[in-house]
This record gives C-alpha cells, structure tokens and sequence, in this order.
C-alpha cells in the first residue's frame, strides 16, 4: 500500500522542532516505528510537560503559563499510526516517572465532574455538629488524561448544558476548577491537566461544533496531522533501545522542575526573538484557521517553556523558542490541511460553495434563501453573508430584476 504522497500532507515539521533530550527521544524510536516522528515529539512533549508538575511557569500579563499542553493528533484510524506513537513515546517517560505513570494518568472523559474529581481537594462533612473528613481528595495534582478516541468527548462537549467544556477551559489555564451547582460540592484548587487526544480528520471536522471552535475551546488544542512514515513488514526493534542514559537526564530534568520557586523568563537574545515574531503570532486571520490558531502566543509560550525546562535552563533561550516555533507552524499547517478554507459556520460554508459553483453569474438572495428550502431562519443567513463579505471572500451589487424591481446579488471574489 502506497504512502500519503507529499502533495496531500502539510510540509513537514522543521528539524527544530527535535530539540534537545525530547527529540533525542523521537530520533531512538524513529527507526523502529511506522509512526509520524511529529506524532513521537508532540507526544513526548505533552506527556513531558504533564510529569513536570504546576511549578515551571512563564508570567504573562494578568497571569501565568504552565507546560499543561492541549494535544490533538490528527490522522486516519489504523494507518496514521496514533497509537504505536504513543505507546513508544511512553516508555522511558514511565521508566523516569513510575509514580506519575502509576497515578495521574486517566482516561474516559465525558464530563466535567469527572475531571474535576480525579484533582479533587479533600472535602468535609458536618456530623453531629462536627466537621469531619469526608472525603482526603488528591494530593498529587498533575492529570494526563489520554482519549484515544476523542471524537466522544468532542460530541459531549458541544451538548447544550454539558459542562465539560467550560471546565477544560479553565483546566488549561489552571484556574480552580469547579461547578456550581448545589448537588456538586466537588472543587479542585492548582490543577495541572493535560489532555492528550486522538481523532480521524473526518471525526473532528465534524464534531468540532461551530460553537466549540469559537468559544475558547477549540483554540486551546494544538491539531497535529500526521501519517504513516514509513512501512516496516516485519517491525523495529525498538525494545532494544538503552534508555539508561536518556532516563538519567529526564530524572534531572524533573528534578529542576520540582525545585523551581519563580517564573522562568526570557534571556536577551529570546527576548529580542519574541518581539520580531509577536506580530505575526497574534494578527488576525479568517475562517476556522483564524479560529483555531488564536492563542498562538500562548501555544508558544508553553512549548518553549517545556524545552527550557527539559535542558535545566534558568532562561528560555532561542533556540527553546526556535523549537516551539518549528512545532506551532506545523500546527498551523495542519489546521489549514485539516479544514481548508472552512470558516466555522455551516450556513457560511454552504453559501461560499453555492457562490464559487455560480462563477460570475452570482447568486441572488432570494436563490441563496431557497436553496436552504427556506428552512433557514433570515437572520442566520444574514450573519453568514455579512461573514463572508467582512472576510472578503464575496461582493454583493444590486441588479434589475423582473418587473423592474432591483434585485441583490452575490458573487465569490
């Protein structure tokens, strides 16, 4: 069977991207595997930024960054090879980590008491008018959760009154997590939640609701596209590999982690690197790319973060930035591989299509209405017009019409 050719992919990743002891890690397990080795680095990366705990920070205005990551690898089912990524790139992070292996690990997310329970606080109860224990609750607060399929906690999130969503959002920014209701007393205070996910391109297109993508849901996630790198009948020999040496050095690196006591800053040289790239990372771009790579800044900031911390710096330097940099413009390219020049609402998409297939001839706004069937509601469909012209991607004029009346009509520019 033949591989994805290099037209219908992203361009790869750039060699940046494997710095220091992660990419060590991606390049021993490369030779032995048929896995995307993007799909090994964001992966190591993730779970690496998970064992490190709550202390690594960056301060940014009006608060601070972890090296919690988002992560969702992309790809077709069986061939794209998510899993055997992620089996081999936990390895030695289990070997250097058996405690964080053993008990902050999860899976099953559907709901967001759920989550909040695995980092709960200890709670108390009033018996006999005393306040007694009920509850130790969860003294380690790091949580990987790992969903190897994640289109279900996709679909349960864009369920109207589900409150997984608004709890991942805050998750992510390690806000105390907790939902008010007077039937949930759960709360869970200082959490570091990762979440790791994979999910076919078809499955995500379609259950990353429109509302999910513009929310400050969809935008926490870094997308990674990725596809079977090679093809290997009879396998590697990756239980072969001495992980000794690497082990040592990701113990160390931990161990700095846990030690630290203030933010990490940038040293000059990143400092000056950040100021060149920052236009670039924040402008505004359309559709569901612009959507989906909004906190670009932030994504940054964590990946360069983790890097930093993996080489036991007191700075982020540039070439942790350089490295972060390599990973988000992949990211980038994913998402415009993943969705095209889709724009997050389906009316608008549905309109744009109709627009591009009448050519010059355009379209009026009555045939756009009875193209729905007239089951559209006027208003919707005038909030999709107005995105499509605002995005410059349509242009409307009036036009005789019959009987002498002006009628408005829309063309794809």
């Amino acid at each position: 069977m033949a591989l994805v050719s290099d037209e219908d992919r992203p361009r790869p990743v750039d060699p940046a991207a494997f710095h220091g002891i992660a990419g060590r890690i991606t390049k021993e397990i490369e030779p032995h595997t048929e896995s995307d080795p993007v799909a090994i680095q964001v992966q190591v990366v993730t779970l690496l930024g998970s064992v490190m705990g709550g202390r690594p920070q960056f301060r940014v205005e009006g608060g601070t960054h972890g090296t919690n990551l988002f992560v969702l690898v992309v790809g077709e089912s069986s061939r794209a090879r998510k899993g055997t990524s992620l089996k081999q790139a936990e390895v030695p992070i289990r070997m250097a980590a058996p405690d964080w292996a053993k008990d902050c690990k999860a899976s099953g997310l559907s709901t967001g008491e759920g989550l909040i329970y695995a980092v709960r606080d200890e709670s108390y109860k009033i018996v006999d008018g005393e306040e007694q224990l009920a509850d130790a609750g969860v003294s380690d607060k790091r949580c990987a959760v790992v969903e190897t399929e994640f289109a279900s906690p996709l679909k349960v999130a864009g369920r109207v009154g589900n409150t997984l969503s608004p709890v991942l959002r805050n998750g992510f920014d390690g806000g105390t997590l907790r939902v008010m209701t007077r039937n949930s007393p759960l709360r869970a205070t200082d959490p570091h939640v990762s979440i790791l996910g994979h999910i076919t391109i078809d499955e995500l297109t379609r259950e990353l609701s429109s509302t999910e993508s513009c929310n400050g849901f969809g935008n926490r996630f870094l997308y990674v596209s990725v596809f079977r790198s090679k093809e290997l009948p009879d396998g590697g020999e990756a239980h072969l590999i001495d992980w000794a040496p690497i082990v040592s050095e990701l113990e160390s690196a931990f161990k700095y982690a846990d030690s630290l006591t203030a933010p990490l800053t940038r040293n000059a040289e990143a400092r000056e690197l950040w100021k060149t790239i920052y236009k670039e990372l924040t402008r505004d771009r359309p559709g569901m790319l612009g959507s989906l790579t909004a906190r670009a800044e932030a994504h940054v900031t964590r990946l360069a973060l983790i890097y930093a911390v993996l080489d036991c710096s007191p700075e982020i330097t540039a070439d942790h930035l350089w490295a972060a940099l390599a990973l988000w413009e992949y990211v980038e390219r994913s998402v415009s591989h993943i969705f095209g020049d889709a724009l997050g609402d389906p009316v608008a998409d549905e309109i744009l299509r109709m627009l591009r297939q009448a050519g010059d001839e355009g379209v009026t706004r009555t045939q756009i209405r009875d193209w729905f069937g007239r089951n559209k509601q006027v208003g919707h469909i005038e909030r999709a017009l107005e995105l499509i012209e605002k995005l410059g991607l349509a242009t409307k004029r009036k036009q005789a019409g019959t009987g002498g009346r002006a009628a408005e009509v829309w063309r794809a520019t």
